[in-house]
């Protein structure tokens, strides 16, 4: 349940109804090559080696590519923030206005509103983001998503059309060249944090037999908590209608109106931001505080971001990041379209991300073959494999999230491959880079913990 807990928001299936039937095989293949991969190795590195995925990484292959790694597991949520809160403020504008779901300047405030809310909230202490956050999945994923798949179960048994073909040989996605498969990328990054909760897997009694059954498991569940949702939208709404970011309230306004209570829609766009904010909240000061305290102990961060309030969170870390999504949120002002933008901040922190991954399976490949006796509470079977599927499926959804997906429209290749890159060099790769070359044994604070169990 902590793994299903862990990746993915209702915000996420629209992006993939937009295939219809097929989005089930983008939901299956990337959970087979890649969310059973990173678990799996995930927790063989985490049953060795505490710290996480610097420390992986550090001892597999060196300490720069172990800032590389930390750096773009912080650094990810910066684009992914915008990209959560985007749907956030479309959800809401249900609530208040529907035409403000398509208003990039509405949208832009909101994400800027939430954003310093939610620093405000996780600067008072963990202990109440993690009530925040555990309530809010159950009230904003769990029954919504059961909610809507009910009331399209029964739309569709009323002798309601589908809008979006459910016959056999829809199974597949269609090919109209490379750009018509490219949003299988939103499927990966739907699964992206599921190594958090490898660092658990000394907890359980028998790990070698346990955690993988809890792992497969935990993918049958996952599939069924985002397959029919995605589909229950493709039922309701044409694909060409379907909003990135409001596609789950497109949804229930359109069935909550066909059966007679539109009442609920406001509800129902409260429940789902809530939930959406509580999935952030969860995730707000973990990678911060990853990097904050790697900084303090090899001296990669200045003293001024080393600082922490009395509830011991780095607020100047946070806050940082809170002025750079400011500035990003304001590209929703510009961007023609808010499906458009959601897009390409989706497609960022994927790319960011999937750097990380790539690293943490050569780092355990190396480290089975250099520390091959080392104590690990776990072994993952046939890992060789597992890091060769894992880390050819991350290369290729890195190379794929350079193309722009043809569901959005006419777009020039070239220019959209440069945006992501140079994306992707201004807050993926030259800020670890900077802070190699430029950290001071001097801005060392803390003495570094034993990364050995």
């Amino acid at each position: 349940m902590m793994t299903v807990g862990s990746v993915g928001y209702l915000g996420s299936t629209p992006a993939t109804s937009v295939f219809g039937l097929a989005s089930v095989f983008l939901y299956v293949v990337p959970a087979l090559v890649f969310l059973v991969p990173v678990s799996l190795v995930a927790a063989e590195l985490a049953s060795g080696w505490q710290g996480g995925v610097y420390n992986w990484v550090r001892e597999g292959i060196s300490a720069p590519m172990g800032l590389l790694a930390i750096w773009c597991e912080f650094s990810q949520t910066i684009f992914y923030y915008p990209a959560l809160l985007g749907y956030v403020g479309s959800t809401l504008a249900y609530a208040i206005d529907q035409r403000l779901a398509s208003n990039g300047v509405y949208t832009a405030a909101m994400i800027i509103v939430l954003f310093w809310g939610s620093v405000l909230v996780a600067s008072r202490g963990t202990s109440l983001a993690a009530k925040l956050s555990s309530s809010g999945t159950v009230i904003g994923t769990l029954i919504p998503g059961a909610v809507l798949v009910i009331l399209g179960v029964i739309f569709l048994a009323q002798g309601n059309q589908s809008a979006a073909p459910m016959d056999v040989h829809r199974v597949l996605p269609p090919w109209h060249g490379f750009a018509s498969i490219v949003l299988v990328v939103n499927s990966f990054f739907t699964y992206a944090g599921v190594e958090v909760t490898a660092v658990h897997v000394d907890e359980l009694r028998d790990p070698g037999r346990e955690y993988p059954r809890a792992i497969f498991l935990a993918m049958a569940l996952v599939l069924l908590v985002f397959i029919f949702p995605t589909l229950a939208i493709a039922w309701a709404i044409p694909e060409p209608h379907i909003s990135l970011t409001a596609g789950v309230m497109q949804t229930f306004n359109l069935l909550f109106t066909h059966f007679g209570v539109s009442f609920l829609v406001p509800i129902i766009a409260i429940a789902l931001a809530v939930g959406a904010l509580a999935g952030m909240l969860a995730w707000l000061d973990g990678p911060s505080e990853g990097l904050l305290r790697i900084g303090r102990e090899q001296g990669y961060l200045p003293p001024y971001f080393q600082t922490v309030n009395g509830e011991g969170i780095e607020v100047r870390i946070l806050s940082t990041q809170a002025v750079v999504i400011t500035v990003i949120a304001l590209l929703y002002a510009f961007i023609p379209t808010i499906s458009r933008a959601y897009w390409i901040f989706t497609a960022l922190a994927t790319q960011v991300y999937l750097i990380m991954y790539v690293l943490m399976f050569i780092a355990a490949q190396r480290l089975r073959h250099t520390q091959p006796d080392h104590p690990r509470g776990y072994r993952a079977r046939k890992l060789g494999l597992l890091c060769l599927v894992g880390g050819l499926s991350s290369v290729s959804a890195f190379v794929m999230g350079f193309v722009p997906p043809s569901q959005l429209g006419h777009q020039s290749p070239v220019l959209y491959a440069g945006l992501i890159l140079a994306g992707l060099l201004i807050i993926g790769l030259i800020p670890p880079l900077l802070m190699d070359r430029l950290g001071k044994p001097s801005w060392r604070t803390v003495e570094e913990q034993p990364t050995h169990r």
